[in-house]
């Protein structure tokens, strides 16, 4: 059975990939090249589209399982507006306050499903915050090759691993799902994963991360920052440079970290490499302080310090360079 789990949603995920990307050369569905942008010819986007057919569908089958139905229906019904408003987004540019507002809504209905659950609404709130901020971060940070997609594939893994139950399953399908479609992207990108799945990852690791925090402990709440730190620290510290400078924050740029390392080394490959050893070696710590007898203290010690370690190479990384990058 879970064998199977997984070769369906990786075969749909591929399938999907490849379908998606003959449309969107049928279709002239192409990112050109350009100032803001890592590549330097015209490449099909919208690919991921195969990644949230096979979440949905693994959704959707799940609903039978779950303890509570409605309230994972309202957080699929959530996950499927992000990828819808990004779909559309991949067709025909829309502003990013119209994209804000549909997510807003879906962050509403994840947020009314974690308190449904539990009945906390301190979890509701970081539910509906933490969805808004992961579907905007994946959406920004996917901007060179495969560095997207793997990092959805790790923080998916150590959520899988370390829930269980049907959360772990949609955590399968996920990383599967996205296994398929990263031959497309990585090391050379074939075709783009679009905002029709960057935002919907996002969110979808935002529902997942919520889930693990369910009943958790309060030391638990903490890890959880530990997968996805290398996205959290390279997005937040971006933006709050632009938004000192009073730029406009909300556009398009290729400031992050990540963009200037690549375009400094001329190859997207070793920095989409370097930020999946930085989450490899966290999801480690974050296992190692599950199982250790630090205190609560302890822990936010440890994690602060992590981020603060990831600051500082943000920092180093912070160098002008012209140079372009093979896409």
């Amino acid at each position: 059975m879970f064998a199977a789990w997984l070769l369906v949603s990786l075969a749909i995920g591929a399938g999907g990939t490849w379908l998606a990307r003959r449309y969107a050369l049928r279709h002239a569905l192409l990112d050109a090249p350009g100032e803001r942008r890592a590549h330097t010819q015209p490449t099909p986007r919208g690919g991921g589209i195969g990644i949230v057919v096979a979440l949905l569908l693994a959704g959707l089958w799940l609903l039978r399982v779950v303890v509570d139905p409605v309230a994972f229906g309202a957080m699929l019904i959530g996950f499927a507006l992000v990828a819808f408003v990004g779909w559309v987004d991949d067709h025909r540019p829309l502003s990013p306050w119209t994209r804000l507002a549909v997510q807003g809504i879906a962050a509403a209905l994840l947020a009314c499903a974690m308190y449904r659950q539990s009945h906390e609404p301190v979890l509701a709130v970081a539910a509906f915050v933490l969805s808004m901020i992961l579907a905007n971060i994946w959406n920004f940070m996917d901007g060179i090759n495969g560095i997207a997609a793997t990092q959805a594939i790790l923080v998916g893994l150590a959520i899988a691993i370390l829930q269980a139950g049907p959360g772990a399953w949609w955590a399968w399908a996920l990383v599967a799902g996205t296994l398929g479609f990263l031959p497309f992207n990585f090391p050379k990108a074939r075709v783009f994963m679009g905002d029709v799945a960057s935002g919907a990852l996002g969110f979808a690791l935002a529902a997942l991360l919520m889930q693990g925090l369910i009943g958790a402990q309060p030391i638990h709440w903490a890890l959880w920052a530990l997968p996805p730190s290398a996205f959290l620290i390279d997005a937040s510290l971006t933006l709050l440079g632009r938004m000192r400078r009073g730029e406009r924050w909300w556009e398009p740029h290729a400031l992050h970290a990540y963009q200037k390392w690549a375009r400094r080394r001329g190859s997207h490959v070793a920095v989409t490499c370097t930020y999946a050893a930085w989450t490899l070696v966290a999801i480690i710590l974050m296992n190692v302080l599950s199982a250790s007898p630090l205190r609560m203290a302890g822990v936010l010690v440890v994690v602060a310090s992590w981020y603060m370690t990831g600051a500082g190479i943000w920092l180093l990384l912070q160098k002008p360079s012209d140079k372009g990058v093979p896409r």
